[in-house]
């Protein structure tokens, strides 16, 4: 693992030649190359992308990580409703979206006079439903964890030995997700679902995701953690219905990544 990574340094230092913009979520993935830029002495900079499917926690994470790290950031608020075939959530929706995030992050790119636009696609995502990773390859996108072949455990493991304290993060995806295909994103929608699992993480159930299927509440945890949600029911249910959900349901297949995909 750690010639992997000594190869990635390697890469960042020659993209750094021209250059970075990276693509900043403050996810694990891009919370490492962000400090892999940092460490290399590069000219960069960290994008990130606002607009309504990403939290406000997740949004202050960024900037906190950012001050941390000693990095410029530009926040890139981005109004998705300018594309309303992707407000009707086809499945292709990450594809559209990330043609409208993208196009931005070269333009602050260019304003920056930065030439490389990377991001932190993993190796292990290439192997999942992902039309989002065809706007990257259409728009020039560098993903350097996806081109050395580096996995998610990987970039946990090497995050944890440089003591990167959100190393087991869990993921968050963005909010449209926990939408069925074919159902209209609306933000009332997007805020019930923010607020939805904001309930659940203060419960203890951090990454845990509400799939909204109308008025009915989908909530995907860990298989194990049945017995403390049963325990808390009553309190999570009164919550969740003053969000105006009306039906909840707890999902016995338990958590798993990309479910509205299966």
């Amino acid at each position: 693992m750690q010639n992997k990574f000594d190869e990635l340094k390697n890469y960042i230092k020659e993209l750094g030649k021209q250059g970075v913009c990276l693509a900043f979520s403050g996810g694990i993935d891009s919370t490492l190359l962000l400090c892999i830029c940092k460490e290399a002495e590069i000219p960069f900079i960290a994008v990130t992308f606002e607009s309504v499917f990403q939290t406000k926690d997740e949004i202050n994470l960024t900037k906190e990580l950012c001050l941390k790290y000693d990095v410029k950031q530009v926040i890139s608020k981005c109004d998705i409703s300018q594309n309303p075939y992707l407000l009707k959530n086809p499945k292709d929706r990450c594809y559209h979206c990330k043609k409208i995030l993208f196009q931005n992050a070269f333009e602050i790119a260019k304003e920056n006079n930065l030439k490389n636009v990377i991001d932190g696609t993993n190796s292990d995502d290439l192997k999942e439903y992902r039309p989002g990773l065809k706007a990257l390859k259409e728009s020039g996108v560098i993903s350097p964890f996806a081109v050395l072949g580096i996995t998610k455990k990987e970039i946990r493991e090497y995050a944890g030995t440089l003591g990167i304290e959100i190393f087991d993060k869990p993921s968050s995806p963005c909010l449209a997700t926990r939408l069925p295909y074919g159902d209209d994103i609306t933000k009332e929608k997007l805020r019930i679902i923010e607020n939805g699992e904001a309930v659940l993480k203060e419960n203890g159930f951090d990454g845990a995701r509400l799939r909204l299927h109308g008025d009915i509440a989908r909530i995907e945890i860990l298989p194990e953690k049945f017995g403390s949600f049963m325990d808390k029911k009553t309190e999570i249910i009164n919550r969740l219905k003053d969000l105006s959900i009306k039906y909840v349901t707890l999902d016995i297949e338990g958590f798993r990544s990309g479910s509205m995909d299966e």
